[in-house]
């Protein structure tokens, strides 16, 4: 699987994601218009890195945002080089877990958003269909329990390689 995560084409595509999505410099400093000069020069080495298991990623870099209830979200803002190998991961990765989603499951799914979460929640309402649930899963990666989540991960993806880039 790590072949199909670092093939050409592949990385290819998450580039262009990430230099679409913009976004703020990770402790690198790096701004994503540097990503391409930065890939020139380090590429041969860092798939060789990946390749052989020895790849680290940078640390991350916090910041605090406001939120309007005056509490604050502490977002981690990864270097340009991993949400490259994050976008690269995830194009891999999420059609094998996409088919298993619930159809009237719309967080973070292709093709859909909270609008149409709504709108499906509405007819069911009109249709005499009580209660509906809406679940916000805050700070959901604080808390899992991380060794059973790469449990659940191996039974999809074996690739030891991809596992450790995850």
């Amino acid at each position: 699987m790590i072949e199909k995560v670092i093939h050409f084409r592949n990385l290819n595509h998450a580039y262009r994601q990430v230099v679409a999505n913009k976004g703020a410099a990770g402790v690198d400093g790096m701004k994503v218009t540097g990503l391409a000069r930065h890939l020139e020069a380090n590429k041969d080495r860092l798939l060789e890195a990946i390749r052989s298991g020895s790849y680290l990623p940078e640390a991350i870099r916090g910041v605090e945002i406001p939120k309007a209830n005056g509490r604050k979200r502490l977002p981690g803002v990864p270097a340009v080089t991993e949400r490259l190998l994050q976008q690269a991961v995830h194009q891999v990765m999420a059609p094998l877990f996409e088919a298993e989603f619930r159809d009237g499951s719309y967080g973070f799914r292709p093709g859909r958003n909270a609008q149409q979460a709504v709108l499906k929640a509405q007819g069911f309402i009109n249709e005499g269909y009580c209660p509906v649930a809406d679940i916000d899963l805050e700070n959901f990666f604080d808390e899992v329990d991380h060794c059973l989540l790469l449990q659940l991960l191996y039974r999809k993806v074996k690739c030891p390689l991809t596992l450790r880039l995850i």
